[in-house]
This record gives C-alpha cells, sequence and structure tokens, in this order.
C-alpha cells in the first residue's frame, strides 16, 4: 500500500470515556465533522457511541443526514445552516437543528409546518466569539418568535448554546465574560419560558479545564482524537488521551547521489555531499502542507528526518545522509509517538499552523485503515 492512515477505535473509545470522567455532571457530543477530523465520520461515530457518547455533533445537515443514512439513530446535532436548506429533510430524520437569527427560525418552523412534525431546535446565542449565534440585543425577539412557534407546537426547544473564543488559552478573559453572557443570556430564556433540555458552552478545552462551563452538556471535537486543544493548556497525555491517526508510507525509491545535487522543485535543497535520497510518495494531494516544505518531520529507518525541498503534490524527498533503507520500507509522518515518530502536534509546530489542520486535511486518496473494532481490522 503507497500510504495509510491507520485510525485506532480502541483509542478513541478510551478518549471518549476519559473526556465523560473530565465531565461527569454533563452529557457528552461527539463532535464528528469534517469527516471526523479526517478519521472517518461514520465508523468514529459508531465507535463514540459505543463508549457512551449520548449525543453526535455535525457541522453541516449533509453530515448529520449522512450518519442516519449509515443507521445512527441517537441524538444528532447539526448547525451550520444557510438559507434554503435541508431543514425538512432534517426534520424528519429526527435531526437537532440550530437557529442563530430570525430567517433560521422561520425556516424550520415553515418546514415544521409543511411536514407535521415538531422541530427539535437549539438557539444559539453570540456570547462574545462573533461568528454565528445571536448578538444579545437581538436575543429577546429570537427567544419570543420561539417561544411563540413553541406554544404552536412547531418546534420543541430543546437547547440553548454558545460557543467560546479562547478556551485554549488558559485564563483569558474572554473565558469569564462568555460564561456570565451565556449565563444570562439563559436566565432570559428561561424567564420567557423555554425550558431547554440541554444548555451548552464547552469545547474539548473547556470540557478539560473550565468545569463551570459543563452546564448539561459538553461537545468535545478534537480532544476525541487524542490531541490536545493547544500545548498551553498541555499535552495529550496530560488529560488520559491518546492519538488516534497514524499516517505512514511506503518508500517509493532510494537512490545514492553526489554532493552539490538539487532536490525537488526550485532546488530549495541542495545535498552537501554525498548522500542517500528516499523517495515519500504523498505531497499535497494527500494533505500534506506544501508549507512544510523544509520543515515537516518524518520517521525513516529509526530516525527523525526533515522532509528535504519541496513537498509536490505526490511526493518529497528525505536525506537519509549515511543511513540505508529499502523501497517499501515504511515512513511515518506522525502516530502517538510510541515509536518515536512524530506526532500531528510536531507537525503543527514545525508548519506553524495548529494539530486540528494536519489530521483534517489528510484527504481521501489516502485509505483509512481501522483498527481496534471488536479486535478485528479491516477498510
Amino acid at each position: 500500500m503507497r500510504a495509510r492512515a491507520v485510525v485506532d477505535l480502541a483509542a478513541l473509545r478510551a478518549n471518549v470515556r476519559a473526556l465523560r470522567a473530565a465531565a461527569p455532571t454533563a452529557e457528552l457530543m461527539t463532535v464528528v465533522k469534517s469527516d471526523a477530523y479526517g478519521h472517518g465520520m461514520v465508523p468514529c461515530a459508531r465507535a463514540a457511541r459505543k463508549a457512551g457518547a449520548s449525543w453526535l455533533g455535525a457541522a453541516t445537515p449533509e453530515e448529520a443526514l449522512a450518519l442516519r443514512a449509515a443507521g445512527d439513530t441517537g441524538r444528532l446535532m447539526c448547525w451550520l445552516w444557510t438559507p434554503g436548506g435541508p431543514w425538512r429533510q432534517a426534520i424528519e430524520a429526527d435531526i437537532d437543528v440550530s437557529a442563530s437569527g430570525l430567517w433560521a427560525l422561520r425556516e424550520a418552523v415553515a418546514a415544521a409546518r409543511a411536514c407535521g412534525r415538531t422541530a427539535r431546535l437549539h438557539l444559539k446565542a453570540d456570547t462574545g466569539l462573533g461568528r454565528s449565534g445571536c448578538q444579545p440585543a437581538d436575543w429577546p425577539a429570537l427567544v419570543d418568535e420561539a417561544r411563540a412557534a413553541e406554544a404552536e407546537g412547531a418546534i420543541r426547544v430543546t437547547g440553548l448554546w454558545s460557543h467560546f473564543a479562547c478556551a485554549d488559552e488558559p485564563g483569558h478573559p474572554s473565558i469569564g465574560a462568555q460564561l456570565s453572557v451565556f449565563r444570562d443570556m439563559v436566565a432570559h430564556a428561561e424567564q420567557a419560558g423555554l425550558r431547554p433540555e440541554v444548555r451548552h458552552l464547552a469545547n474539548s478545552p473547556a470540557t478539560l479545564t473550565v468545569p463551570e462551563s459543563h452546564f448539561d452538556l459538553v461537545r468535545t471535537g478534537i480532544a476525541t482524537y487524542g490531541i490536545s486543544p493547544s500545548s498551553e493548556l498541555g499535552a495529550a497525555a496530560d488529560f488520559g488521551l491518546r492519538p488516534v491517526m497514524t499516517l505512514s508510507a511506503a518508500l517509493a525509491s532510494v537512490k545514492r547521489v553526489p554532493g552539490g545535487h538539487g532536490v525537488s522543485y526550485g532546488h530549495r535543497y541542495v545535498t552537501p555531499g554525498e548522500t542517500t535520497l528516499a523517495l515519500v510518495p504523498v505531497g499535497y494531494g494527500d494533505g500534506i502542507p506544501r508549507h512544510a516544505s523544509g520543515t515537516g518531520p518524518v520517521l525513516v529507518a529509526g530516525k527523525w528526518r526533515t522532509i528535504a525541498g519541496t513537498v509536490a503534490m505526490d511526493q518529497f524527498v528525505v536525506d537519509l545522509g549515511g543511513d540505508t533503507a529499502a523501497p517499501g520500507d515504511e515512513a511515518v509522518l506522525f502516530g502517538p509517538g510510541d515509536r518515536g515518530e512524530p506526532t500531528a502536534e510536531d507537525w503543527a509546530r514545525a508548519v506553524g499552523s495548529i494539530a486540528y489542520e494536519i489530521v483534517t486535511r489528510i484527504s481521501a486518496r489516502i485509505p483509512r485503515v481501522y483498527v481496534g473494532e471488536d479486535g478485528g481490522t479491516g477498510n
């Protein structure tokens, strides 16, 4: 196999259990958006359910509907809506939907009336992140209209929620400020007669470090996959989490070249002397960042190497120096670190990004191989 991403579902289940223990008074939503951060949405969703996730979270309605089509029947929420979205299909599939403003609420109500079902709907408050969510000044109007639609039977307001901006920065003043705004907005909604099943604010970092934000439900994304939300919070292992994905490839070529030999496009790397070059057959077409050129770490022949020269669409080169390898030998780009290989967090540091991006961008061209599910292995 040219390359593969091994996804350890036993590690994922253990991570879900660790996150449940970190928020013992709240239900847990496992977020599986963007193909479970590159790990494979349906297998990861099933593993999370087995480990006790009572909710799943998806960004888009298309993701949520795909989970239903794959047989998931539990509580499931999606939140990234645009006008004209598939409200009716989501409502008919018993998916909890979200509204950040009157247009979304009205579209959900119209779809619920059209299909003769009561929509389960969460109202999202903008408590300071500045993305989606209803501003505090507009909240009373949204709440009043939602309450009227609820009295009519078109919707049931099942959740009130918001999202942190800086929970991955311990002690950031916005954390307390957002908590205060959220409490005020929830209190207003409840005084107006709304009785949500769940109030939820905490993402992965808040689940791990801000217990006062847990409320009724926590939403864990990146931590589910064994990656720390930020180095400031600590390493994944500090929270009992284990990375789930290992990305590796088989060397496609190994050859000796003389000193002064240019390597890859632009000759940004030139061999300092006679050396051995190994070709790793993955590139930016597979989701390897092009800006990892000259910086990305790879374990080959028992040692860390750095990408030599420019990452191309399908391949990159590492300089083995005086070491030897053979075509077909394994190059490990990242994994849990057990064998001395880099981690996704090491890659993030090397390219000036975050580990979320490193794992999520691994393309569908690299097959996912699942291990740790009922003792079996398969694609």
